[in-house]
């Protein structure tokens, strides 16, 4: 059983405060000292960093002195790791050699980085003619040999190792480019991304604010295999005589000049071969190490029947759904509509064909207005939420009709217009409230950047604004919790701190997809009477898309009712829940819990919603309805007004009501 959520001004201020007590650099610092696999790679790197750009102080000899009567002379005092065949120190040499390879390697992999996370974010959020070409230049790269391009640039710019790992690293971009865009392409399916752009962020902001974080893990692990990768080229280049020049040291050049006395002195191979195993061991540990500390830190490890409404809305206040032959007829004369969808259609490519998402959907929401979706699950109630955000999924697009915000046809707009246009107009609520804030940010630092995206403020009035934004939402003591994570606050209070952000902008018009659906009943009323609160205080247009008509009859004007793609009814939501007139919504409500007959079983609703691309050609709930006749189902069903409240796409409407007269 859920354990009921705790009202806004009791339970709910007792969330945990524990991750606010220390600095954060001192807490990565002790989660790093924890982790021996993060703790104990970290330290051999750094004591190799340290004696390879510090060899001109800390080795013990000069790397060209030569003491030819300790030649291949093994460990001793005074030569910790032993001599070469001309009596040099090994420990001087490879400290030395070891500025040369880590320069190398930052050479390499640095290019990669700055080159392909870039790309690959950006692509990954933006899919479209850049992404095309990319990955097609990306296959032409990947497909040439590249110890052919490698050779050429040492032969063109006089063996430069420099040159030789400029080639490396943009022969490494495609790959790298290929992994961060997939890993873009999943993370811009969370819901908090989708709510961040909702909220006006551009592509790049998104990206780097929302995005980045998410998959700096699986960064850092290709990175440390791009520099294993760049160790074992730059210590190949040398060995086979191409790039450092003898008697200058280099780790590769040092392999080689053991290779040449196996037969006299096995040793001098274990240090030499040793430390590049080592330093390549350490690397690959160390990128899993600091993937794993992201990833735990990135998934916080560490009854009774509906209130109804007493007075209706106007009829002229009702939000309709026009059909195929209905025209525009229907649409109401709303003074003052902040937002109005005509005879809508939301198309898709499937790879067989073009299939309809939904179908001629027109709707209007007056400003200070409620107008309700409500609907079984693939309905298309969502689907409309987002053709009216602009956030239509990949290969889905209007393919007829129009869309209006603030009387402004928004068909043609572009990302900037979209960015000026969410968050400041039109703001979004996801049904998700835990998945819709980024857990790796503060709720302050969330609520800020919200804020700062709208309105040019200082980080002071911005702070300020955002405990506003938490008192505007009835959330007790906004200061403790401005400084905590998502992972530590409750289910109601992520959905309150959801509707803040929404707020930020000072939206005209709020798009709530199933804001009540993870939360129980007591916190659902507590969300409903919140959103009609803020409503009536700024007198905003509320589209409330859900499938719970208790909800419908709590916050909604107007009730229309979706299915398979179309309205099939819409009117006041007194009359439409206390007098339905398509068999649709009268089993949609029989079959809800709170209104059945106690100790009657309730009622199902045999069947499926169709899939898109396989409605019927008439009815779209003909095969599942009981009172259907020929009728339903020898072509389109338009949309009548059988009565002067409301409109249903049934073609017995008229005939039921006058029996029912």
């Amino acid at each position: 059983m859920t354990k009921p959520e705790p009202t806004p001004h009791t339970a709910e201020a007792e969330a945990p405060s524990a991750a606010v007590g220390r600095a954060p650099h001192v807490s990565v610092l002790l989660r790093v000292l924890r982790r021996p696999r993060i703790a104990i790679p970290a330290v051999i790197l750094v004591l190799e960093l340290v004696g390879a750009f510090g060899a001109r102080w800390l080795a013990p000899y000069p790397a060209q002195q030569a003491d030819f009567a300790a030649a291949l002379t093994g460990p001793s005092a005074k030569h910790l790791l032993g001599t070469d065949r001309l009596g040099r120190d090994v420990l001087s040499r490879l400290m030395y050699g070891g500025a040369d390879t880590f320069r190398e390697i930052g050479i390499a992999v640095g290019i990669t980085l700055v080159i392909a996370v870039p790309l690959g974010l950006v692509i990954g959020l933006r899919r479209g003619r850049l992404d095309a070409v990319l990955m097609r230049m990306a296959d032409v790269v990947m497909s040439i040999p590249g110890i052919i391009l490698l050779l050429i640039a040492l032969a063109l710019f006089s063996q430069s190792m420099t040159a030789a790992m400029v080639v490396i690293g943009l022969l490494s971009v495609p790959g790298l480019m290929r992994v961060v865009r997939s890993a873009s392409l999943t993370v811009g399916r969370e819901t908090y991304v989708a709510a961040a752009r909702v909220s006006g962020l551009g592509t790049w902001r998104v990206a780097r604010r929302h995005v980045l974080p998410r998959i700096t893990g699986l960064i850092l692990v290709n990175a440390a295999l791009a520099c294993v990768a760049a160790l074992l080229i730059a210590a190949g280049i040398n060995a086979i005589g191409l790039g450092v020049k003898p008697p200058a040291p280099s780790w590769g050049g040092m392999m080689a000049d053991a290779s040449q006395t196996l037969n006299e002195s096995l040793w001098l191979a274990i240090p030499t071969g040793g430390l590049i195993a080592v330093t390549a061991a350490s690397l690959i540990v160390l990128g899993d190490g600091l993937r794993d500390m992201l990833a735990e830190r990135w998934s916080g490890v560490s009854a009774g029947a509906p209130a109804r409404r007493r007075k209706a809305p106007e009829p002229a206040a009702v939000a309709a759904a026009a059909g195929p032959e209905s025209g525009d007829a229907w649409l109401p004369a709303d003074p003052d509509p902040v937002v109005r969808l005509t005879r809508v259609t939301v198309a898709a490519d499937t790879g067989a064909g073009v299939v309809d998402l939904i179908r001629d959907v027109s709707l209007t929401v007056g400003q200070g207005r409620t107008v309700g979706l409500v609907g079984e699950s693939g309905c298309g109630k969502s689907m409309t939420g987002l053709a009216l955000l602009g956030l239509l999924p990949s290969g889905a697009h209007v393919s007829s009709g129009m869309v209006e915000i603030d009387g402004t046809d928004v068909g043609s707009f572009g990302a900037a217009q979209w960015r000026a246009l969410r968050g400041g107009t039109i703001a979004f609520i996801s049904q998700e409230p835990m998945v819709g804030l980024d857990p790796l940010f503060t709720i302050g630092h969330l609520l800020r950047e919200a804020v700062r995206t709208h309105e040019k403020v200082s980080r002071k009035e911005a702070a300020l604004r955002a405990r506003e934004l938490l008192v505007q939402v009835q959330i007790p003591d906004p200061d403790r919790v401005l400084k905590l994570r998502p992972s530590q606050i409750s289910g109601g209070m992520a959905q309150r701190v959801c509707i803040a952000v929404a707020l930020a902008g000072r939206p005209r018009i709020l798009v709530a997809d199933e804001p009540t659906t993870a939360l129980d009943v007591t916190v659902q009323r507590e969300i409903v009477q919140l959103l009609r609160t803020i409503q009536r205080d700024t007198g905003m247009a509320l589209l409330m898309i859900s499938h719970d008509w208790d909800v419908i009859a709590e916050a909604c004007d107007t009730a229309l009712v979706m299915y398979a793609g179309q309205v099939v009814e819409a009117g006041p939501t007194e009359r439409v829940m206390t007098a339905p007139v398509h068999p649709y919504t009268r089993k949609l409500l029989a079959a809800n819990p709170r209104l059945a007959t106690v100790g009657e079983p309730i009622p199902t609703i045999p069947g499926t919603v169709p899939p898109p691309g396989q409605w019927p050609v008439g009815c779209h709930f003909a095969d599942r309805c009981p009172d259907r006749v020929s009728r339903c189902t020898e072509g389109p069903i338009a949309l009548i007004q059988p009565a002067d409240q409301g409109l249903a796409r049934c073609v017995r409407a008229g005939e039921e009501l006058e029996v029912s007269a």
